[in-house]
């Protein structure tokens, strides 16, 4: 739960942006009908670009939740979590939940929220993806969203990524970033506020960046998915979660400064620099204009091409999607 001091500030900027309406019930209450339960559910991801999800609490309250829980997830485990019935909801890079649709996992994805946030930094002498051929690049774990990420990357420019590459494993006691610092890795892909932080240490060079390097940064790289049987069964709740996080990303666009305060105070950086830089850099501002089935489509094909999945791009849409909430609020929350 936030401090009181974090939920002043939340309202202070709401207020001050002018968009204090945003904590009003919406309009379409009347025609949604009630909520089917008041208690939802977020997986506690510690990474800046998932702002929306953890800023949105106070907007969560407004749309008639009462019980709102983060959940302490690890990167590697946020599919597990959902699917098992833990969590509810979290935003996770598209490229992770394709695999987890293809493996069956009962989790669904309801819509992008934000466009790139990766930024792979090097070594002197690797000047491009193609260059990791026979470099030590570190994750967490083989699975996670970074992996997955920088393997479909990697084979867009003709590297076998399985054997290409070395993949080094640190666990989430060792920070990838760090063995990249100390020069025991070639490569590291970094997730806000990583790349804020090797910036300000003057570390390595930047050799990609998801937001601004195509093809990528013409898809979603955060996408919104919940648990199946609580978007079936609690459908008027779940376009409520929906509509408080799209509203949050709208408030990460348009008010940076006070989201990168609550980010801040919520522990997701001890550096406010940091947060307010990744919040200006991630771009909020276009889930309106995105196409999130053009994203699962195109990762989908990426991952089926080097054999991460096995279901063709159309099957992996067909059971793992579901648009109408997002197609909703987009008529609901024009700009």
């Amino acid at each position: 739960m936030p401090t009181m001091q974090t939920r002043r500030r939340f309202l202070t900027t709401v207020s001050l942006a002018g968009t204090v309406g945003a904590l009003r019930a919406p309009p379409a209450f009347a025609a949604e009908g009630p909520l089917e339960t008041t208690t939802v559910r977020i997986a506690n991801r510690h990474s800046l670009c998932n702002a929306p999800q953890h800023v949105a609490e106070e907007l969560l309250r407004a749309e008639g939740f009462t019980e709102i829980r983060y959940i302490e997830t690890a990167a590697a485990a946020t599919a597990g979590t959902i699917a098992g019935g833990k969590v509810d909801f979290s935003m996770a890079h598209a490229s992770y939940w394709v695999p987890a649709i293809d493996a069956g996992e009962p989790v669904v994805l309801l819509a992008g929220v934000h466009v790139g946030c990766f930024e792979l930094f090097a070594r002197d002498g690797i000047q491009g993806v193609a260059d990791l051929k026979g470099k030590s690049v570190g994750v967490e774990a083989l699975g996670t969203s970074t992996h997955v990420f920088l393997a479909a990357t990697a084979a867009h420019v003709g590297l076998d990524p399985a054997n290409d590459i070395r993949w080094i494993t640190t666990g989430p006691k060792v920070k990838p970033l760090e063995l990249f610092a100390d020069g025991k890795i070639d490569a590291f892909l970094g997730a806000p506020p990583e790349p804020q932080e090797l910036r300000a240490r003057n570390i390595g060079h930047v050799i990609f960046n998801s937001s601004l390097d195509r093809p990528w940064s013409q898809y979603f790289c955060c996408m919104l998915g919940g648990n199946r049987e609580f978007v079936r069964q609690h459908p008027v709740a779940t376009k409520r979660v929906l509509r408080a996080i799209l509203k949050a990303t709208d408030l990460c666009a348009s008010e940076p400064a006070g989201m990168a305060h609550n980010m801040v105070e919520r522990g997701f950086s001890d550096r406010y620099d940091y947060a307010l830089q990744a919040l200006r850099e991630v771009p909020y501002d276009r889930w309106r204009e995105y196409d999130a089935e053009d994203t699962v489509r195109f990762y989908s094909l990426r991952l089926h091409e080097i054999g991460m999945i096995k279901l063709s791009p159309q099957k992996i849409i067909a059971d793992g999607t579901d648009w109408r909430f997002l197609n909703q609020l987009k008529r609901e929350l024009k700009a």
